[in-house]
């Protein structure tokens, strides 16, 4: 049975998607199969993969019943496969609510197809809404990401105890993998203060693998593959390699 990891943090912006892009990618270069699910609307981790955003998708294996191996597709990265956010999927955000125990309609549409990967990845969107719900309880663990910036631990409290809630009412088995320090630029002594002051308050929780900013980073979505086949030798390319080096570690 594949291990499936939630990406996940409310607040925007902080690196989510390219980090379940580029996790994804560094297992599969490994040789594991690799299952990504876009859970995010926006569906840019299914336009980063260079996937065209038509159906069928999650939204109609959440909301149509649509079997998830049917929905699933191949990638330009081999190993890795991709399960898409159609733009029908914010329509899920207003539905799943009105059904009883929806929470769990992502595990177990997942159930059938687990096995078939040793890795399943979520991108959640930035919020804490059906949908991200969703993800964590279909995950074993959750990397959250924390841009290095002044606002850095704000909401980290409410996302933890949103964590908290969701281990004793739906998910037991939900642990945190690891908190993930992104957008870094070591040059500067607000970057330094906040990589301290997060390693100091969760000091067992937090990589060391650091994610710096990286202009390929950047670059990589447009190309629509990860930043490991932009360029293989990048900074942001050796930091996903170690990364992904740090998960398996940890198990």
């Amino acid at each position: 049975m594949g291990t499936v990891y939630a990406i996940a943090n409310q607040k925007g912006g902080v690196g989510k998607t390219t980090t379940a892009v580029n996790v994804a990618a560094c297992i599969a270069e490994a040789g594991y199969e690799t299952l990504l699910v876009d859970v995010d609307p926006q569906g840019n981790a299914t336009v980063g993969l260079g996937v065209d955003r038509t159906g069928p998708g999650l939204y109609d294996v959440l909301s149509e019943g649509v079997p998830a191996g049917e929905a699933v597709r191949s990638t330009t990265v081999e190993h890795l496969s991709v399960l898409v956010s159609t733009p029908d999927l914010a329509g899920a955000t207003m539905e799943l609510p009105r059904v009883e125990g929806s929470e769990h309609r992502l595990r177990e549409a997942l159930a059938p197809i687990r096995g078939a990967y040793a890795f399943v990845v979520l991108d959640c969107p930035p919020s804490l809404g059906p949908l991200t719900v969703n993800a964590l309880v279909a995950a074993d663990r959750v990397i959250v990401p924390v841009q290095t910036e002044y606002f850095a631990l704000e909401g980290l409290a409410g996302l933890l105890d949103t964590l908290g809630l969701i281990q004793r009412e739906l998910n037991p088995r939900l642990t945190v993998a690891g908190m993930l320090l992104t957008m870094h630029d070591a040059r500067t002594k607000l970057a330094q203060d906040v990589e301290r002051e997060v390693r100091t308050h969760f000091p067992s929780l937090v990589f060391e693998t650091v994610i710096p900013r990286n202009v390929r980073l950047g670059e990589a979505p447009s190309f629509g593959v990860p930043v490991i086949h932009h360029d293989p030798h990048c900074a942001g390319s050796e930091a996903y390699f170690a990364l992904a080096k740090e998960v398996a570690a940890r198990g």
